[in-house]
């Protein structure tokens, strides 16, 4: 798929995009994130997870989004049962150094358990299929009670990163007061697993088509951020969510930057 250069969004200014108070002073420095694509088959393709955050959140406050959140700096421990790409290997993929890779690995398998239910460990030879004995742990993690390197060594269990693929990797335009530096993974949805929207930080989620997504953004029922609307695009390609995680990739850091003006929010994208 050619790579556009820019996104025009239909969206009054201020709705989901936010601009920083000293507009002319430096821009905020990024926080690391990472977030992850949640794939499965569906009656009619490749289906994909999504959540509709709560309104009135700091950051993408109403915008629909794949599960995800910013790297907590016990995400580094190098204690985690690891089967899979060593951090290394992710290290190349994302271009950075092997304790960030290990860290935003570790924050992609603790944010999808925490906002969607989905736990990417297992032991080292079998995935987990029944999550239900790990809810409280659940709720452990997402109140910072928990590290995830002590929930994981307490109930036995090996991360899971053979489980995840390098997906993109993004950064907040410089104009907003919160920025993070973002890598998305891929996963498919585990057999005997299911996705759940049991976290206070979205107000609904499910299931849908990619092509659907993007026309309930276009016809208004939802709004999208450009790293979302541009996955999308993307993942509509596929038949199966094999091919999704198959499918070869180039990372390259995309750093959009957003033009305001009558009344819309024109954002570009710039490849660095």
């Amino acid at each position: 798929m050619e790579q556009p250069t820019e996104f025009v969004f239909d969206i009054p200014v201020g709705a989901g995009v936010a601009t920083r108070a000293n507009a002319d002073g430096p821009p905020a420095t990024p926080k690391d994130a990472a977030t992850v694509i949640l794939v499965r088959d569906g009656a009619d393709g490749v289906e994909v997870f999504l959540q509709h955050r709560v309104k009135g959140m700091p950051f993408a406050g109403g915008m629909t989004v794949f599960p995800g959140g910013g790297v907590d700096r016990r995400d580094a421990d190098t204690s985690v049962a690891w089967a899979g790409p060593e951090p290394s290997w992710w290290a190349s993929r994302f271009s950075c150094d092997e304790a960030l890779a290990r860290a935003l690995t570790c924050a992609a398998v603790r944010e999808t358990f925490e906002e969607s239910g989905v736990l990417l460990a297992g032991s080292a030879a079998d995935v987990l299929t029944d999550v239900t004995p790990y809810a409280a742990a659940r709720q452990a993690l997402e109140t910072r009670e928990v590290s995830l390197a002590g929930f994981l060594a307490g109930a036995g269990l090996t991360l899971r990163a053979d489980l995840l693929r390098p997906w993109a990797h993004w950064i907040t335009p410089e104009q907003e007061p919160r920025r993070y530096d973002t890598r998305f993974y891929v996963a498919k949805l585990p057999e005997g697993q299911e996705a759940d929207g049991a976290t206070s930080e979205a107000s609904s989620s499910g299931w849908q088509r990619p092509e659907d997504a993007i026309a309930d953004a276009r016809e208004g029922r939802r709004m999208l951020m450009p790293p979302t609307w541009l996955t999308l695009s993307e993942l509509a390609e596929f038949a199966t969510a094999d091919d999704v995680l198959n499918a070869p990739r180039e990372i390259v850091r995309i750093a959009p930057t957003l033009v305001r003006e009558n009344g819309h929010v024109r954002v570009v994208l710039e490849p660095r």
